[in-house]
């Protein structure tokens, strides 16, 4: 496969994501007003849902046309969230038997991501 056409393809996927995500913030905010960041839940538990059903329908449908993917799974639903990429890698290390893994995926995540922005604000900080 030729790799400026994937590429391109999880660029276009990607952006058109990226702008969902914003419009879907936008709407979520217009009509909630709260401090919980319903936005950022709603948008990653959808991409998680749509992540599912992609791949959910390559599986049982057996899609095999990688542009479906890069387009679809790579572009938009990385551009949407990451979090649907998250979600994906621990639902296939569980489904494999490799729960232990899965959580310490989970757990390393969480906690060195929270770490890692930390330690980039306090870095700022001293700069």
């Amino acid at each position: 496969m030729n790799i400026w056409r994937t590429v391109l393809l999880i660029g276009l996927g990607g952006g058109i994501g990226s702008i969902a995500r914003y419009l879907t913030a936008l709407y979520v905010q217009k009509h909630y007003a709260g401090v919980f960041p319903l936005a950022t839940l709603m948008i990653n538990i959808f991409g998680s849902l749509l992540i599912g059903i992609l791949f959910g329908c390559m599986e049982r449908y057996q899609w095999s046309n990688p542009d479906l993917k890069f387009l679809f799974i790579i572009g938009f639903c990385g551009g949407y969230t990451t979090f649907s990429a998250f979600a994906i890698e621990n639902v296939n290390l569980m489904q494999t038997n490799q729960t232990a893994a899965a959580f310490a995926y989970i757990g390393l995540s969480v906690i060195l991501g929270l770490a890692a922005t930390w330690a980039g604000l306090s870095l700022v900080k001293v700069i």
